[in-house]
C-alpha cells in the first residue's frame, strides 16, 4: 500500500478511501502515510496528477483527495442500498460483511441516534466502513446524510493527515512498531477467509428427521 501512495500520489489516496466508504480499506494508515508524504521528511514527494509537491499544497492535496474519494465512495454505497432494498443486501451481505444480524443492529444504531448515526459512524474506526449502505437501506435523508458524511470525514482526514505530518521523518519508527498490528490484520483476514471456505465447502443442511412411531 504503501508503495502504491508513493507511485500514485493522491489517485492512490482517492482510489482507497472510495473503497473505504463501503468496505474496510486502512483508511487509518493511507491517511497516516499520505500525511507523511506531504511533509517531505520521507525522501519522496506527494504525486499530485504528475506534479510532485510537499509542504503544506502537498498536504491539502492529501486532504481532499482522501475527502472526495471517500465522499464518492459513500454516495456510491448509499444509493446501493437505497436501490437494492432490504433483499438485495440480505442476498449479497456477505460480500460486503454485512450479515442479516448486523443489518439488524444497524437499524436499531438508526433507530436511536436518527441523524448523528451517520456522523458518529463516520468517525468510528472500522465502523465507518459500514455505515453507507444502511443509511441508503433505511432511507437516511440524501441531502443531510452527505452532509454529515463531509463533516465526519474532513474530521478524520484532516487529523490522520495531520498526524501523519507530525510524524514525518520518524514514519519508520513508527511503521517498524506498527508492523505487529499489520500482521494481526492480515492473520484475522486469513482466520475469516478460511472459515468462509470452510462454510461454503461443508455438507448441506441434514435431511429431515423422520418421526419415530412410538
Amino acid at each position: 500500500m504503501t508503495s502504491w501512495l508513493v507511485h500514485y500520489g493522491v489517485v492512490a489516496i482517492f482510489v482507497l478511501m472510495a473503497i473505504d466508504a463501503v468496505f474496510p480499506a486502512a483508511s487509518e494508515l493511507v491517511m497516516v502515510y499520505g500525511g507523511a508524504l506531504a511533509s517531505g521528511a520521507l525522501g519522496h514527494e506527494i504525486d499530485v496528477l504528475g506534479w510532485h509537491t510537499s509542504g503544506f499544497s502537498a498536504y491539502l492535496a492529501v486532504v481532499l483527495a482522501g475527502m472526495a474519494g471517500y465522499q464518492v465512495g459513500a454516495i456510491g454505497g448509499w444509493l446501493l442500498g437505497y436501490r437494492g432494498g432490504r433483499a438485495f443486501v440480505e442476498r449479497h451481505g456477505r460480500y460486503l460483511h454485512l450479515s442479516g444480524e448486523q443489518l439488524d443492529r444497524a437499524e436499531r444504531w438508526f433507530e436511536r441516534f436518527d441523524a448523528w448515526a451517520v456522523l458518529l459512524g463516520r468517525v468510528t474506526p472500522v465502523a465507518r466502513s459500514f455505515v453507507s449502505i444502511p443509511a441508503g437501506l433505511f432511507e437516511s435523508p440524501f441531502g443531510r446524510y452527505n452532509a454529515l458524511t463531509l463533516v465526519g470525514n474532513g474530521v478524520w482526514c484532516l487529523g490522520l493527515a495531520g498526524i501523519g505530518w507530525g510524524l514525518g521523518a520518524s514514519w519508520d519508527t513508527f511503521h517498524h512498531d506498527f508492523r505487529w498490528v499489520e500482521y494481526a490484520v492480515v492473520a484475522g483476514i486469513l482466520g475469516v477467509a478460511a472459515y468462509w471456505i470452510w462454510r461454503i465447502r461443508r455438507p448441506g443442511t441434514l435431511s429431515p428427521r423422520e418421526d419415530s412411531p412410538r
